[in-house]
């Protein structure tokens, strides 16, 4: 019996030394993104405290960058909301594609194995997660990690804007556009997808031109969705 738990409990050590080590790279990666995201959060009206709260509740990087857009140009809170969930709407998938690895898990683990599954995180334990027999704890360690160096790299940003005077200059402005086409063209390697993102920035224009609100986001993006499925289709 001793044996037994010796090995469990050693199972359970090296998937978390193993889960952290994996998530090392994904925390290098967010401090930058994060830290950007800190100094124009602050920027655009938010206290770094705030900040760095909404980064500690949300955690969803690209839904947090779009959601302070839309703070500073008066959106109300339901298109806040709306744009937020169809952003994150994706994380359905990768929650229930992760569930089939950590099956027969206590009820209570899965909300919170969900909020802390990213883009990133998903990729690696898709990768590495059948390689560890103890793979509850493996990515708890990988997600909570990779949270962790989200929240800090964030909140870094935002208090260090407390010392620097970012408000003189624009070049902030130019962060969320840059690193949203920078994801934009990693992630478009079909025709099919060229079509939907062309067609998903026009459509933008064309609404925002059109309808009052800050709504043209969301509209764009359901509709170019429906295009992209049709189009795949064929």
């Amino acid at each position: 019996m001793d044996n037994t738990y010796s090995e469990d409990n050693n199972l359970n050590k090296n998937s978390i030394k193993n889960g952290f080590k994996d998530a090392f790279p994904i925390v290098l990666g967010y401090l930058p993104i994060g830290m950007a995201f800190g100094m124009l959060a602050v920027k655009k009206g938010l206290t770094a405290l705030q900040t760095t709260a909404m980064s500690i509740f949300v955690f969803a990087g690209s839904a947090q960058l779009v959601s302070i857009e839309m703070i500073d140009v008066g959106a109300g809170a339901a298109a806040i909301i709306a744009m937020t969930f169809l952003v994150n709407l994706r994380h359905l998938l990768l929650s229930a594609s992760l569930s089939l690895h950590l099956r027969n898990l206590p009820a209570y683990y899965y909300p919170f194995l969900g909020f802390i599954i990213t883009d990133e995180s998903f990729a690696v334990a898709s990768a590495k997660i059948d390689s560890h027999k103890d793979k509850k704890s493996y990515f708890l360690s990988l997600g909570i990690t990779a949270y962790l160096g989200w929240v800090f790299s964030s909140g870094l940003g935002a208090f260090l804007t407390e010392f620097i005077p970012f408000s003189t200059g624009g070049a902030l402005d130019f962060v969320l556009p840059a690193m949203f086409v920078v994801l934009l063209v990693m992630q478009i390697s079909s025709r099919v997808e060229v079509i939907t993102a062309f067609s998903a920035g026009l459509l933008s224009l064309l609404f925002a031109l059109t309808i009052e609100g800050s709504w043209n986001i969301i509209l764009a993006t359901v509709a170019a969705a429906f295009l992209g499925v049709y189009l795949d289709g064929e």
